[in-house]
């Protein structure tokens, strides 16, 4: 009963997370089936819990660097041996989406053959994905940890710190760098297990619908769009307008290879 009442109590104090993580397990479950979904999932919590652990326990900061969590709601909500439940859950689809972006952005076809040149396509396609995932995974923390570290503003609360302070908006370079190996572990991790279960899995709940291929890149940048919004909602005008101008060029890079699929192997028309 007390497990039950912290995971009501995490979904009332964090809506949002679990609006993400629905949208997440759409996508994905339509895309890869349930069963791939869940291996993702659960591998891509695992890696995030762990890393998270080691960064907010002791002093090594490895990956995320030296940070320390506020456990103000520890009696509200879930947490796991000293790490908020939703944080690392985070994760989950935050991860999967700069994995399928990166795969948008990368590799031209339907929303299958993408997939299948991204995920069988050869050591260097599948680490080059992984690089990309990484990448843009880090670029989503651009935005994010700045305004999650100014919590005490708006409903998130102030939930962790850094001892030591950051260079950019009160984040450490580390933080950035940390995501992108996390995310890269992840995609590795995952495309090493998808590559020895074939077809053993059956695809349970992939469907398919048009523009399948878009909907990663949209809850990417929805998720973007999200802390863009709250980061001027809370006044701090220099980090969202440096937020802005850091999402540009992604944005227009995207936008070329939507035109670039749309006028020359058309998988705008594909499911």
């Amino acid at each position: 009963m007390e497990l039950f009442r912290l995971l009501i109590g995490t979904v009332e104090l964090r809506p949002y997370v679990f609006i993400f993580f629905a949208i997440y397990l759409a996508i994905a479950i339509t895309t890869i089936g349930l069963k791939r979904t869940i291996i993702f999932t659960v591998l891509a919590y695992t890696i995030a819990f762990l890393s998270e652990y080691s960064s907010s326990h002791g002093d090594s900061g490895i990956p995320f660097g030296v940070y320390r969590y506020v456990q103000s709601t520890r009696d509200r909500e879930l947490w796991v041996a000293g790490v908020p439940f939703m944080d690392s859950l985070s994760f989950t689809f935050l991860s999967f989406v700069s994995w399928r972006l990166s795969v948008i952005l990368l590799w031209p076809g339907n929303t299958r053959n993408r997939l299948a040149s991204a995920l069988s396509g050869g050591k260097f396609k599948v680490i080059w994905t992984a690089a990309l995932a990484g990448f843009l995974m880090m670029y989503l923390d651009i935005i994010i940890d700045p305004v999650a570290l100014q919590g005490k503003k708006w409903f998130l609360g102030e939930i962790y710190y850094y001892p030591g302070g950051g260079l950019y908006f009160g984040v450490t370079l580390a933080n950035f760098a940390g995501w992108f190996v996390v995310c890269m572990v992840i995609v590795l991790a995952y495309s090493a297990i998808d590559s020895r279960l074939g077809e053993r899995l059956r695809s349970m709940g992939v469907r398919e619908f048009p523009l399948q291929w878009l909907a990663p890149a949209g809850l990417y940048f929805g998720i973007l769009g999200f802390n863009l919004w709250m980061t001027f909602r809370i006044g701090e005008t220099t980090m969202g307008l440096a937020g802005l101008f850091i999402t540009l060029p992604l944005l227009l890079a995207v936008a070329l290879s939507v035109l670039r699929g749309r006028f020359g192997t058309g998988p705008l028309n594909d499911s």
